[in-house]
């Protein structure tokens, strides 16, 4: 044998071993995706409506209270107050349900 002959067998088994983790867990995340997305679509079916935002998902943003900007200062007694792009809905007027998490069903 050559002097690369046992380090190359072990190249070549650690090859082997990492190419059938990469495969097994390439399969297993697609059977996990096709898996969710059929369970997430019968939920849907048969889950009844979010009451808090009516099945729509979204509902107005809870900081602003749907005006999209916020008055800031970062003083604890402020004397001037800045308006402010709302951090939460980023000046959307709307934020994603808390109840449901924008899904529209319990």
């Amino acid at each position: 044998m050559s002097a690369g002959g046992p380090l190359r067998v072990v190249a070549t088994a650690g090859a082997a071993v990492a190419a059938g983790m990469f495969t097994l867990s390439m399969a297993s995340s697609v059977s996990l995706g096709v898996l969710s997305t059929v369970v997430e679509r019968q939920r849907k079916k048969t889950a009844p409506q979010c009451s808090c935002c009516k099945g729509r998902g979204f509902m107005p943003c809870r900081l602003c209270k749907g005006e999209a900007t916020i008055n800031w200062s970062p003083l604890y007694d402020p004397v001037v107050l800045k308006p402010c792009v709302c951090p939460t809905c980023d000046g959307n007027r709307v934020q994603k349900c808390l109840n449901c998490v924008g899904k529209g069903y319990v």
